[in-house]
């Protein structure tokens, strides 16, 4: 990672002023840097940097539009738009914490298979920051932009296990793992199923941390480390991002991180279900009938909607034991895309108040999420003749929604159960990430999780 945050200024620590659109007047600005910021035709546009000279030449300092809205995570911008060397802010800024960690977030660089940068740019802490939890933060969003951005070959079960079991050494979590015709004897049947034809064997990774008398927190991720679509194979065109579809698996792990971390005071389970939906003799066909681990049976409209098989075998182990709060987080559907855009997650609750105050806290941290109804007239679009519910509807409208009310007839017991329908990739570079894997919905899950269950 190119950029580091330092906690004391560098002796030759040169300035940066946030601007605001429209208000060089009022960013604090000596007559020279003014009047080449005008000469630039620089007003505060959001993202942009521009290099101030001194007397001589030199580097004297630089400046960063933030927008008429202060473009929350704009600050990512520094990271790749500051010349190599120590920086400080040089004026206030409303989210303190917000500009550091977009800072180190517009940093990251995926460099598995690359040559390493060294840090080139380091930016002061700015008054106010939490350099503690800022670390934090951008830890757990590497942990999850790498974990994505590993192609399969490297991440196919086997190793996500592996980053499973590394994750429970760091934090001295417990982790056990269930895989191949075992799945079929603990009475995991769907995870079994749609794994089976992959090259290595389909398992269920499950991680514990925490005492077991605190409030009871579960994290169900979808690790579908590879999906041909199955039988019903995708196009080529639609493979080509399928290394993300461990995205839950590795949001779930990166907000665990962050639990671990802070030391929350609740009881933490993790698991994650993980296969490759693959093309073999072995594979499960359209038209079959599978029994869950919840007893209902479930015949397969369609093999490439294999996430929410895989989880409801999870999420009905997770709700067993009536936990506080169930979340699961998927790359689940292309529905979910089509309506919000990948940008913008969309998730499901059957609990108003918890709804609420996950959208707040997605407010207050600058990690959009967007409340969608679990529609019970749709639910009837999932119907069989044959068997309990069919995995898909035949008319193909509201696939997000019917996707939730799929996972809905899992949960029973869960005093609060959410479901996040997340892509777990930007498309187009911004200010704070590059184009690639990146962790949705965890930073504002992060937050509710501390005021709900505060460190004392």
């Amino acid at each position: 990672m190119p950029a580091e945050i330092t906690r004391k200024k560098a002796s030759d620590s040169k300035p940066v002023w946030f601007v605001h659109k429209g208000g060089l007047d009022n960013a604090g600005l000596d007559s020279r840097a003014l009047a080449w910021a005008n000469a630039n035709g620089f007003d505060g546009q959001p993202g942009r940097v521009l290099i101030v000279p001194g007397e001589k030449g030199e580097i004297s300092g630089a400046l960063l539009g933030i927008g008429k809205d202060d473009s929350r995570l704009v600050a990512g911008r520094l990271a790749t738009g500051l010349p190599k060397g120590s920086w400080h802010l040089a004026n206030s800024v409303k989210e303190p914490d917000l500009a550091a960690l977009a800072f180190l977030l517009g940093g990251y660089k995926f460099d598995r298979y690359a040559s390493k940068d060294d840090v080139d740019v380091t930016l002061a802490l700015p008054d106010g920051a939490d350099k503690a939890d800022v670390k934090r933060l951008a830890k757990a969003v590497t942990l999850a932009r790498d974990l994505i951005n590993t192609p399969t070959n490297d991440m196919g079960p086997e190793a996500l296990e592996a980053a499973v079991r590394k994750l429970g050494e760091e934090h001295k979590a417990s982790v056990s793992v269930i895989k191949g015709d075992a799945l079929l004897k603990k009475n995991f049947p769907m995870i079994h199923a749609v794994g089976r034809a992959g090259s290595e064997e389909p398992r269920l990774i499950d991680l514990e941390w925490g005492k077991k008398d605190a409030p009871r927190v579960t994290l169900v991720g979808k690790g579908v480390c590879f999906d041909t679509g199955g039988l019903d194979i995708k196009p080529s065109s639609s493979m080509l991002l399928m290394k993300k579809d461990m995205g839950g698996a590795a949001n779930v792990l990166a907000l665990a991180s962050l639990i671990m971390d802070a030391k929350l005071p609740i009881r933490l389970r993790v698991l994650i279900p993980a296969v490759e939906n693959s093309i073999s003799a072995n594979a499960f066909r359209p038209g079959d009938v599978l029994t869950s681990r919840k007893g209902l049976t479930v015949e397969i409209g369609n093999t490439d909607a294999e996430g929410r098989l895989v989880l409801a075998d999870a999420l009905a182990l997770a709700d067993d034991e009536e936990p506080e709060i169930l979340i699961d987080m998927a790359t689940l559907t292309g529905a979910a895309r089509v309506a919000l855009g990948p940008d913008l997650p969309p998730f499901y609750s059957d609990d108003d108040a918890f709804a609420f105050d996950v959208a707040r806290a997605a407010d207050a941290v600058a990690d959009p999420l967007w409340r969608m109804p679990l529609w019970q007239p749709y639910d009837a679009k999932l119907s069989s003749r044959i068997a309990d519910m069919n995995n898909v509807t035949s008319d193909g409208f509201a696939g997000s929604i019917t996707a939730a009310l799929f996972l809905q007839r899992f949960v029973g017991k869960a005093k609060v159960w959410a479901h996040f329908d997340i892509f777990g990739w930007n498309p187009v570079e911004k200010p704070h990430a590059p184009v690639g894997g990146e962790a949705q919905g965890i930073r504002a899950l992060y937050h509710l999780l501390r005021q709900r269950y505060p460190v004392k």
